[in-house]
């Protein structure tokens, strides 16, 4: 058995056919839906590539991995799902996107050479690399990877400078000229680089490459794709294969633009947030976002496609998922900021090819998962128990099985906005830029340090344009929000040393060996079956 882990960066769960996108058809995601188990409730740690991904790779919350935002490392002594699966004699390869930083100073600390062994594996947030590639915006900025994509593109007559720059995210204007993809204005023009060798169609085939070589060791492959991430430019026809006539309404309301909370305001006027409230830039951007989702879903068409001609289906575990959303001028914002439903919400679809998983093929989940939930259920997959003081997620192969007798109240989500210039205007020292979302299936409560809280209440606000926080009839859900929080804070997160057992053991022993406190006298310590250690006049 093996696991094939499908990961887009930046992808809406409502940008989907099979979670009812009506504007959009993606054949080939619904039709791996059609076999496994759709989760309708699935939440990120955190709505930022990087720190989102750690949360993945680790099974563990943002606060207890400590890598809060895109660049800051993962701590060295982190233990990874790449570490849990070859302890079980699994392989956990990367194609693709990771967005790891490694933590060289740790590294030099300890004495961990990059180039061995341990310090690769280190340096990659656990996993042997078959290809990285997280997308490099220019030559000389650290912390990206497409040196593969690069030569690829010079090996097909493609060469410059910078190929993924200057191929895959260039376009040629009306007079000839070369447009950059950077700027929003230029996104429906046609990326420079042909379809079949767009980066997303390059990874696809990579994937695939990577399954051939496999011998008889189990593998996990993270096939980790960078699109419909920005820049948002496509390859002909994925440029110009929807207008602006196709994309849904956007969802925002003047309500939202005369909200009370600062921290909201101030989001609003930033750069990125003010370009996309602008009608005429979503106009041009979000037909080209459909269009990159439209080839992700075409080039796995051609990867399942492969996978059912190999009969690679019948031993793969298959799971799609996303790192977080976009919203697209949702809310008067862009990016993938904020715990709004159109960002911290993914889509996630798990195909289990054992028999056990027959009964649940085709259905859909509304419990409350989370994105570190995935890493005990790979792990339980591989037939070996997820090391729950390690791995904070909880694993999903009972939705898969069958329903389980308990399952978690309540999600969480953080955001470490200390690096967003919103923060200066309010005074925010970059210690306190911090933010909690506590999600119970209805009531989402925004934990702002400095601030008041926000509060949106989905079942009667499902669009989450109207705060609550201040409300004085919502009180009680405020203050009831807020203690699931400090339940959730006063939660063990970084006791990871010691298992439960080790510890029920050390309680059954009282102290360690040779260790007498307390006792009063022989016939007491006699009692509990212990004896003086020995001594001379013994």
């Amino acid at each position: 058995m093996n696991v094939l882990w499908i990961m887009a960066d930046q992808l809406r769960w409502d940008y989907l056919s099979c979670y009812g996108a009506k504007h959009i058809h993606t054949p080939n995601v619904d039709r791996l839906a059609s076999r496994g188990v759709r989760f309708d409730k699935a939440y990120v740690q955190s709505p930022i590539c990087g720190p989102s991904r750690m949360s993945f790779y680790t099974g563990r919350y943002v606060r207890s991995h400590g890598s809060t935002w895109n660049g800051f490392p993962l701590g060295v002594g982190e233990a990874t799902l790449g570490d849990h699966l070859r302890e079980n004699g699994v392989k956990c390869a990367l194609v693709g996107k990771s967005h790891m930083t490694p933590d060289r100073e740790g590294m030099k600390r300890l004495g961990i050479v990059p180039e061995s062994t341990i310090g690769a594996r280190v340096s990659e947030c656990g996993f042997d690399v078959s290809v990285r590639d997280d997308g490099t915006n220019h030559s000389d900025y650290p912390g990206r990877h497409a040196e593969d994509y690069d030569q690829y593109l010079r090996d097909h007559g493609m060469d410059a400078r910078n190929p993924w720059e200057e191929w895959a995210n260039t376009a040629v204007g009306p007079g000839g000229e070369f447009r950059s993809g950077w700027l929003l204005e230029n996104a429906p023009l046609a990326a420079r680089v042909p379809r079949e060798h767009s980066e997303t169609a390059w990874l696809t085939t990579r994937g695939i490459e990577f399954i051939e070589s496999q011998g008889n060791q189990p593998w996990l492959c993270h096939l980790s794709f960078i699109k419909p991430h920005w820049p948002y430019l496509a390859p002909a026809p994925y440029n110009d294969m929807y207008s602006s006539t196709d994309v849904p309404p956007v969802n925002r309301g003047i309500v939202e633009r005369r909200a009370g909370h600062p921290l909201l305001k101030a989001w609003m006027n930033m750069r990125v947030s003010a370009s996309f409230s602008r009608d005429d830039v979503r106009d041009r951007v979000a037909p080209v976002y459909m269009g990159l989702i439209k080839e992700l879903d075409d080039q796995l068409g051609r990867l399942f496609a492969w996978l059912e001609d190999t009969g690679r289906f019948k031993d793969t575990m298959i799971v799609f998922c996303s790192d977080h959303g976009d919203n697209l001028g949702d809310h008067w914002i862009g990016e993938k900021d904020l715990f709004y439903d159109c960002s911290v919400r993914i889509p996630l679809i798990v195909y289990d090819p054992r028999s056990e998983a027959d009964t649940t093929r085709g259905t859909s989940c509304d419990a409350l998962v989370e994105g570190i939930d995935l890493a005990p259920t790979f792990v339980e997959f591989f037939g070996d128990r997820p090391k729950a003081h390690v791995i904070e997620g909880r694993s999903l192969q009972p939705w898969l099985h069958q329903a389980p007798t308990e399952w978690r109240r309540y999600c969480v989500s953080e955001y470490d906005y200390s690096t967003r210039d919103s923060r200066r205007p309010l005074g925010v020292d970059q210690k306190d830029a911090r933010l909690v979302m506590i999600f119970d299936g209805r009531w989402k409560y925004v934990h702002v340090e400095t601030m008041r809280p926000m509060l949106f209440d989905l079942e009667t606000d499902p669009d989450e344009q109207v705060d609550l926080g201040s409300d004085p009839n919502s009180r009680r859900q405020v203050e009831r929000m807020a203690a699931l929080h400090f339940e959730w804070c006063r939660q063990h997160h970084c006791r990871t040393t010691c298992s439960a057992e080790t510890v029920e053991a050390m309680t059954d022993a009282r102290e360690p060996p040779g260790i007498l406190i307390g006792y009063r006298d022989r016939k007491e310590l006699e009692a509990d079956g212990l004896a003086l250690p020995l001594h001379a006049d013994d």
